[in-house]
């Protein structure tokens, strides 16, 4: 489920249709000054959201211009993305002296209309505490704020607060649609994918995916530029000490945009002990 860290020569690190998150769609795209790069994935809503640098979208006709206000990484100013229709032909131009510019995309089978999120549109949440080693930030891009124009995408940020601790604590899978016998809705199936960085950028982490309750699962040591396909288990990760953590964070779901999480039943309880979790969930919306 780890992809190391690899120049993918603005290919798909996640293409449409993976085996392993078909819901999900991922690209690293690099360019420098004047230079442009085209897509289209059929099938597939996509967020173009640049984690340095400053580019011009082009899309349907329509123009946004001046995206994205970071300098050297993603630390350095707030996210800005462009949401783009099923299948769109797209033009990404840097303006900027380069740019790393991410595009991440949920499988959806309906075509909607394009629209920018600026730094003031986005929805934010900060959580967790010092004492439980668990505070966090999260910027979402396609959030709540953002649900009666979009598919199934949600696309997120999330910074450590601090340095050291637990992210997707306690731990939750969203592997299954299921309900319990009165109709309520206790998970959803939501195909995930995370890249991360670091500060400073030696620093490292562990991602646990654990597969089944009561039975031990696997480690993935990340590195800066790490990404993640998160198709099934419970799944926290935990950076070290001294070094702040970020993922970008794509979520999308099969069978509607909300996500529900469910708790893992042996550490459910942490829930009522971590401050503004419960706002947290949500939000993912």
């Amino acid at each position: 489920m780890h992809i190391a860290p690899h120049d993918n020569l603005n290919k798909p690190i996640v293409d449409a249709d993976d085996a392993r998150v078909p819901l999900n769609y991922f690209n690293i795209v690099k360019l420098t000054k004047d230079q442009s790069f085209e897509y289209q994935v059929p099938g597939y809503e996509t967020c173009i959201v640049p984690a340095t640098g400053t580019v011009t979208v082009e899309v349907e006709g329509l123009t946004y211009a001046n995206l994205g206000n970071r300098g050297a990484d993603v630390w350095d100013g707030e996210p800005e993305g462009v949401y783009i229709p099923v299948g769109a032909k797209v033009t990404i131009t840097c303006l900027s002296d380069s740019t790393e510019t991410f595009v991440a995309g949920a499988r959806y089978d309906k075509v909607l209309t394009p629209f920018e999120v600026r730094a003031d549109g986005i929805d934010l949440v900060q959580y967790g505490s010092d004492d439980t080693k668990t505070h966090r930030k999260i910027k979402h891009i396609l959030g709540q704020k953002q649900h009666d124009k979009v598919g199934r995408l949600l696309v997120s940020e999330l910074f450590t607060v601090g340095q050291g601790g637990w992210s997707g604590f306690p731990p939750h899978k969203h592997d299954t649609d299921r309900t319990d016998p009165d109709g309520t809705i206790i998970e959803t199936r939501h195909d995930e994918t995370y890249n991360f960085r670091f500060r400073p950028n030696h620093g490292s982490a562990v991602q646990v995916l654990q597969r089944e309750e009561g039975k031990p699962g696997d480690a993935y040591q990340l590195m800066d530029g790490s990404t993640m396909v998160i198709d099934k288990g419970y799944h926290p990760c935990v950076v070290m000490p001294g070094y702040e953590m970020y993922y970008f964070t794509i979520l999308g779901g099969l069978s509607q945009r909300s996500l529900v999480q469910f708790f893992q039943p042996t550490h459910a309880y942490q829930v009522e002990t971590i401050p503004g979790i419960k706002d947290m969930v949500a939000k993912f919306k």
